[in-house]
This record gives C-alpha cells, structure tokens and sequence, in this order.
C-alpha cells in the first residue's frame, strides 16, 4: 500500500504517539478533578502538551492553547465566539466548510460576508482586499493552505491588512500545523485554529487553538471546569474558558508525543523532505497527456499537495481504480471546499488530490506517479 492521503490524516505516526496514548489509558485520571497521583499525572500530561504546542506556534504562553476535539470545533468556538449579528467578515473561496457553515449560520442570523476571490491558478487576490472593507467589517478568517489545491495563504500580507483597520485575524490551519513554520506572535494573529491528526502526527478526536492574551472567546460549551463549581458563569480564564468537560487525556498525551517529535527533527526539515516529494511528483505527471493539475507550482511556499484531473474522468472512479488495482490511497471529490470547486470548474468532476509526507519515499512517490502516466496514456 502507498498512502498518499496525508492532507485527510496521517497514517504512520511516530512510534511515540501510540506508546503515549497507551500509558496515558492505563495511568492517567481526570486533570483538575482531584489532588492524588492519577489525576496529577494527567494534568502534568496535558500541560506538557500546551508546552510543546505553544514552543511549536511561539506563543505566549502554554496558557495560550486550548484543546478542542479537532479543528472544526475550534473554528466554530472562535467564529461564534467572537461575530455577533450586524458584523461584518471577510472570507475566501478557498475556505474549508469548517469556517464556511459556521460564517453561513451567523449570516442567517444577521452578520455580514465577503468573499476574496482567487485567480485562475488559485492563488487570492490579496491586493483586493481593501475593497471588501466595510465600517462593520470586524474580522478575516483565512486557510493558512488550501486543501485542494496546496497554495498557501501570505499570512504576512493579510495580517497587515487586519491590524492596519483593527480586525480580528483568525485562521485556519488545518493543512499547515506541523508542515510549515508558524510565529503566531510575528504574524500577529489572534485565534489559530489547528488539528492534531494531520501534519502535527496526532491521533484523531484532537485539535485546538491558539487565543491571544486578553482576546476574550464566548465559549461554545459551558459546564464542568474542576474550578468555581459554585459560579452560575464557566470561568473566564484561558484555557478553562475554552475546555467544558473532560479532556481526551489519552488523545492530547499522544498530540503531546507527536508535536515533541516534530520539535525534535526541525519543522523546516520535515517541511523540506515533503515539499521535495510533493515537487517530485508535479514534475512526473506535468506534461502528461489529459492531465490537468490545479494551484500554484511556481510558488516557493505551498502544502505538499498535488491535485489533478485526468481528461473528464470523475475523480472518485480514477481514485478507485488508483486503491484496486496499484495500492495508493488518494482523496477525490469536493474535500468540503464548494466554492473553491466552483472557481475550478470542477464541481460535477472534483479533483485527485494526492498529499504527501515525510513517511512516503522517493519509490513510492515514483509509482504513483507511474500509475497517473498509465492511467493517461489509456484515456
């Protein structure tokens, strides 16, 4: 098997993350619901977790980071969170629907969107951005990466863009934790919405955000907390204001274990390694016959993410026939971005999205692509 389906989860993990997941299930108690030894080595597991994410992102503080249960929670706890109806918001056709259901329901209640359109290789028009301003605009939510096509978002850019009119910068970052470098305090951001499951090599059911000091989040879920059991109101300070409930002690000591790695080996190395992948493939298939690929590939900076059509095929039976008969695992179809589709032209067709990481080879990257020229010559 060849599994080239990173940008939905990473499969191999390291062997750290599932040894961490283990002890904590057979050793961990409740963090903030006791004093014994158990429930002190949960909370000591969970802080250790917000320390290595808050070295990985540089943040503030581990106080900073909240755990959700991937990033979908976080983006709709900060989205509704923080827009109220008569607000304004500036989006993108690259979005996720995890930031485009959340931002259609405040609009149905009342809040205002726009949408920063992209050219025809996918990249956002940034320099349009001064004309979605409106004087009730109140925030820009952005994907760090596009999930369909790689091409990634100048943070840099928009964050200017957001402090020059006082806007609340919240992005997603779903494709990128883990795979490329995050300053949240260089790029001035206020939430950053993550996923434990992808790029930072956690399992699944784990995720979060980073909250800038002093920002305050109307929490999505309210109730127990360890603290003030006594107060009709949830506590108020990061990260209990953000974390009702139990935590997944096992989930967050395994995110712990993979975050750790990635500090261990350099992002900018594990970046590298994919990105040299990712390249390896585009310049295999480029100049296939009947294949189209989708994003920028003349940028330096992107997600290790190849898309591509092969003439009118649909994507679900090239990415079938893809598992069955060579043993490589692909995502096809609309990957929960209509407008980006829609931008593409592919809605009826969707794309083959190939997404690689550090775990794939050299080979594997070969064969795959070898399939693709197969799968062409036939059409």
């Amino acid at each position: 098997m060849i599994y080239l389906d990173n940008a939905a989860t990473t499969l191999h993990k390291p062997p750290q993350v599932g040894q961490a997941m283990l002890e904590a299930l057979q050793t961990a108690g409740n963090p903030g619901r006791g004093a014994h030894e158990p429930t002190l080595h949960a909370a000591r597991l969970v802080y250790g977790t917000r320390e290595a994410l808050a070295e990985l992102f540089h943040a503030e503080s581990p106080a900073c980071i909240a755990f959700a249960s991937n990033a979908t929670q976080a983006l709709n706890t900060a989205i509704n969170g923080l827009i109220r109806p008569g607000d304004h918001v500036i989006t993108t056709v690259c979005e996720h629907n995890s930031v485009l259901r959340p931002l259609y329901r405040l609009r149905q209640q009342g809040a205002e969107l726009s949408f920063l359109g992209v050219d025809a290789r996918g990249v956002l028009q940034c320099d349009q951005l001064e004309t979605l301003l409106r004087p009730n605009t109140k925030a820009i939510v952005v994907t760090h990466a596009s999930n369909v096509t790689g091409n990634r978002t100048d943070l840099a850019r928009v964050s200017t863009f957001a402090k020059r009119h006082g806007l609340l910068f919240i992005v997603d970052a779903a494709q990128t934790a883990g795979v490329h470098s995050i300053d949240v305090q260089a790029l001035g951001m206020d939430v950053l919405c993550f996923t434990g499951h992808k790029g930072l090599l956690g399992p699944q059911g784990t995720g979060g955000f980073y909250v800038r000091p002093g920002l305050r989040i109307a929490p999505l879920v309210v109730g127990g907390s360890g603290v003030h059991s006594f107060d009709e109101n949830h506590p108020a300070e990061m990260p209990t204001a953000l974390e009702a409930g139990t935590l997944n002690v096992p989930g967050i000591a395994g995110l712990g274990a993979g975050v750790r790695w990635i500090l261990e080996q350099g992002v900018e190395l594990l970046h590298a390694r994919e990105t040299a992948l990712a390249c390896l493939f585009y310049e295999q298939v480029r100049s296939l016959p009947d294949v189209t690929l989708y994003g920028d590939f003349a940028a330096q900076e992107r997600a290790p993410i190849v898309s591509l059509n092969l003439a009118g095929e649909d994507s679900a039976r090239v990415a079938d026939i893809l598992w069955e008969d060579y043993g490589i695992c692909v995502r096809a179809g609309a990957h929960c971005a209509p407008l980006m589709h829609k931008v593409l032209g592919t809605v009826e067709q969707g794309v083959v999205r190939f997404s690689f990481s550090h775990t794939n080879t050299e080979q594997e990257v070969l064969q795959a692509a070898a399939a693709v020229r197969q799968l062409a010559q036939e059409e």
